[in-house]
């Protein structure tokens, strides 16, 4: 009974305790400030549908200039090195203003379109495009421009910079931020991040080189051959779509692969029978070479790998088929994901599915960068031998050429006729 006297007593007298201390708490009501939100005017940018993308082409404009959009709406079409791919937008608004028209081109990053939150900002936003446009040709009016920028950075979202550029802010250490972009729309440029570091002097280091050193002064002319080149009358320049663009970049890149060439003559008695037994199945013969030739990647991985760097391997854990595909405009590597794993059955639907969605330009970026392998198959255009170009960043590349009757000696000195095909195979000097 005492315990619980005591433990009473305690009790109310933690209660007094709390009491006073409550009632030495001010009661002053505070006056809490209410954030200011205002509505800013986003920009829609270009992005990076590949890694090798530098830029992208307007295909088409879904939704028109006053359109209401909705957050994860598709908005514009864009082609890039490989496809054709939707891009949605990141925010509710209305689209104010289309900074880049259908058929033209933009770096990745740059501005292609202005959002607007409300109706009555897009006066606003239609004087903003003009403004930015025309900021080069006044001092005066280029002024404010950078500072609209810098606003737009302020939302959670990328910064208003190339790639290089960020690239180099990481390397000299500056604060991207703080730098200020004299590009299209206050974009951040690689030069401008060399100002801020304070490396201008590097361009012109860049010219002095190539007169004393002797391999600058053999690629100076190679490069000066084609300007001086007369052209001929009546003569019409087409340019590059985007695709070629990107193929005649990675055919460069690739001459710049130290390779060297094998090649093996192939019966092919027993691959024509097991054809014309899983054709009537719907298998084409470039689903059935896939297949062998991933088979055999699982027994040799060392001819799976590449060698990127010119100091180790990169052995690959997965046997990823690129099969060579001419669509219109250009050339596409569909890419059989994991192909030793696959039922040959399965393997072909996979790959009738990926050429449709090529030919469609519909290929995500992982359906064509992630090979492994490349197989380029010229057979059924009678072609029995032709040299392939190795793709960057893999081990080696096998042409396929068309299986035709030959007479073929046997052990004992006898002739038969033998189909036989011819397999080219440019393999990296690492390999």
């Amino acid at each position: 009974m005492a315990s619980l006297q005591s433990s009473a007593i305690s009790f109310s007298s933690s209660l007094g305790r709390f009491s006073t201390t409550r009632t030495m708490l001010p009661q002053k009501p505070r006056n809490y400030k209410l954030p200011v939100v205002e509505s800013k005017i986003r920009e829609i940018f270009m992005p990076a549908l590949s890694s090798t993308m530098t830029e992208g082409k307007i295909v088409s404009w879904v939704k028109s200039e006053g359109d209401v959009l909705s957050k994860g709406e598709s908005v514009v079409v864009v082609e890039s090195d490989k496809a054709d791919m939707d891009v949605e937008t990141f925010y509710d608004g209305i689209l104010a203003v289309i900074v880049v028209n259908e058929g033209e081109t933009a770096l990745v990053g740059a501005p292609i379109g202005l959002l607007a939150e409300t109706e009555d900002e897009i006066v606003e936003a239609i004087a903003k495009a003009k403004g930015q446009s025309g900021g080069s040709s006044s001092g005066s009016e280029s002024t404010p421009e950078p500072q609209s920028a810098v606003g737009v950075s302020d939302e959670p979202k990328k910064i208003v910079a190339t790639p290089n550029a960020k690239k180099l802010a990481k390397q000299h250490k500056i604060d991207i931020n703080k730098v200020n972009g004299t590009g299209p729309f206050g974009r951040i440029t690689s030069e401008d991040v060399e100002k801020a570091a304070g490396i201008t002097p590097a361009p012109s280091k860049s010219i002095s080189p190539p007169p004393p050193a002797a391999a600058p002064a053999v690629g100076t002319p190679a490069k000066a051959a084609p300007v001086s080149l007369p052209e001929i009358p009546g003569s019409t320049v087409v340019p590059f779509t985007t695709m070629q663009v990107a193929v005649s970049k990675n055919m460069v890149e690739s001459l710049s692969v130290p390779t060297f060439r094998v090649g093996y003559p192939v019966i092919t008695d027993a691959l024509d029978a097991l054809y014309l037994k899983v054709k009537k199945k719907g298998v084409t013969m470039t689903a059935l070479l896939a297949k062998a030739a991933a088979m055999a990647l699982a027994q040799h991985p060392v001819v799976n790998s590449s060698c990127k760097d010119g100091k180790s391997f990169t052995y690959n854990s997965s046997i990823n088929i690129a099969v060579a595909v001419a669509i219109n405009g250009g050339l596409i590597t569909p890419v059989l994901q994991d192909a030793d794993k696959l039922d040959l059955y399965l393997l072909s639907q996979k790959w009738k599915e990926l050429v449709e969605k090529a030919r469609a330009k519909q290929l995500q970026p992982h359906e064509y960068n992630s090979g492994t392998f490349t197989l380029s198959n010229l057979g059924m255009f009678g072609v029995d031998r032709f040299d392939a170009i190795l793709p960057p960043g893999q081990g080696a590349i096998m042409a396929v050429g068309a299986s035709k009757p030959t007479p073929v000696a046997n052990a004992d000195g006898f002739f038969s006729v033998k189909n036989k095909m011819l397999v080219p195979v440019p393999v990296t000097s690492g390999d």
